[in-house]
């Protein structure tokens, strides 16, 4: 029986498909596993400057066409125009990060006290990296970068609604003189997928996703003894101890919050405010969510919020909202979708959740913001705490010792004090619990996909 093709461009704007891909054939992944591992033997043996030349020229192609580049994910995944833009240049960024610093970072390590031995940091393969579609570029980019710059090769396996984005990246690979098998994007099935994780040729998988995906993808490759890095869901504490300027702190919780349309792994999902603030503070969010409309095509501004990535995210986001509300929340605006085939999900503001609604302890995955108020900083670092993902979080006061004694006792991967959080090619992301495991960006990126080899001499 044919299956209808699952890479598909889907405008959530008006949920109308535009293009479609097949999948790959079960010989296409073959020829993938076989290019990657016959590319690597040579790819690893060029010296890490040459490497490097290359994937310069990847990094000056990503703000070269970054206009093009925009266009693609604002059609398949509807993000703003300017910040599908900034993305396709943050990863001019990241590339430029590992060309400038890859060989520091990879360079043999002296062990104190045995002046024979070090530590050498090698390839070891082919690596899969298995992309969401919330950020098509950034996502590939923080992954493919550090692996190339090593030496390793990487088959891509993207989400299936960003097809047109992914051929872009392959693109700006060939055309940056990537060779054949060193880069390789695939429309691979999810049969297809474990396949690969199981082919001995394989030596690594990288996942940023759902917890569902990550669960069967961790189990597939604990089977086959395979390296994981995990970057999966999070539900971001943003805890507000006070607030000289309620408004001010409101417009910075809210513009963080709508980044992405609320569609960010360390969005900060459940704002914890002070009692002394929190009227004032949910009252001024309620203000900016009242203000947006949705972002009609040729609409860049800030005041327009675009659609969710597809109808059923839209759905699925509503079903939370209204469980909560069904049980007791106040839904103070928005929150609702129209009756098309559009994913516009109107901003909305919630409080008043308690832990038997799914909205407790379940992501939400778009642009809602639920506040709770709190008494106590105690309080405030219990509340953080009580769900199970672990990625990022935040804490404001005007108190810079106050906000950094509750930071340091949040279970993160990622502590911030008075600022959304801190990002930058050269700072790790990553979290705990389950949000996942292993680090990407920054030096610890680089060190995932790795063979830490301990060389002894015995001096004769």
């Amino acid at each position: 029986m044919t299956q209808t093709p699952p890479y598909q461009v889907t405008d959530p704007a008006t949920g109308e498909v535009s293009e479609t891909f097949p999948y790959a054939t079960d010989a296409e992944v073959e020829a993938a596993l076989s290019a990657a591992t016959e590319a690597f033997t040579t790819w690893r043996k060029r010296p890490i400057a040459e490497r490097a030349a290359v994937v310069k020229r990847v990094a000056e192609l990503f703000t070269e066409r970054s206009a093009e580049l925009a266009a693609l994910i604002t059609k398949e995944m509807g993000k703003r125009p300017s910040a599908a833009q900034v993305e396709a240049e943050f990863c001019s960024e990241i590339f430029s990060y590992y060309v400038d610093n890859g060989e520091a970072l990879l360079a043999d390590r002296p062990l104190p006290g045995h002046a024979a031995a070090r530590v050498e940091h090698l390839p070891v393969g082919p690596i899969l990296g298995i992309m969401p579609w919330n950020y098509p570029y950034y996502q590939v980019a923080r992954f493919a970068a550090p692996a190339l710059i090593v030496g390793n090769t990487v088959i891509v396996k993207h989400a299936e609604n960003c097809p047109t984005s992914a051929l872009a990246i392959a693109q700006i690979m060939k055309d940056a003189g990537v060779p054949d098998g060193v880069y390789t994007n695939i429309f691979a099935t999810h049969e297809q997928v474990a396949t690969m994780i199981a082919d001995p040729r394989l030596r690594g998988v990288s996942l940023t996703g759902s917890e569902r995906a990550g669960t069967v993808v961790a189990e597939t490759a604990g089977r086959n003894l395979k390296k994981v890095v995990l970057e999966l869901g999070g539900s971001d504490p943003y805890i507000v101890l006070d607030a000289p300027d309620v408004d001010a702190a409101a417009k910075t919780a809210w513009i963080t919050r709508m980044e992405n349309v609320g569609q960010a792994c360390n969005s900060n999902k459940r704002m914890i405010v002070m009692e002394d603030v929190y009227e004032d503070f949910v009252a001024a969010l309620v203000k900016r969510a009242s203000s947006m409309t949705p972002r009609q095509a040729g609409d860049d501004s800030g005041t327009s919020y675009s659609p969710m990535v597809s109808r059923k995210a839209a759905e699925n986001l509503l079903a939370q909202v209204q469980d909560a509300v069904s049980k007791g929340a106040t839904l103070h605006v928005g929150g609702t979708i129209g009756e098309g085939k559009d994913a516009y999900f109107a901003p909305a503001v919630l409080t008043g959740v308690t832990p038997d609604m799914r909205a407790y302890k379940e992501e939400l995955f778009g642009p809602v913001a639920v506040v709770y108020k709190i008494t106590s900083d105690d309080e405030a670092v219990s509340l953080a705490n009580v769900v199970d993902f672990g990625l990022g979080g935040a804490v404001w006061s005007a108190d810079e010792e106050r906000a950094s004694r509750v930071a340091e006792q949040l279970e993160v991967g990622m502590a911030n004090v008075n600022t959304p959080a801190g990002e930058g090619a050269d700072l790790p992301f990553g979290g705990t619990k389950r949000s996942g495991f292993g680090r990407e960006l920054g030096p610890l990126g680089i060190d995932e996909f790795i063979n830490k080899r301990l060389f002894y001499v015995e001096k004769q």
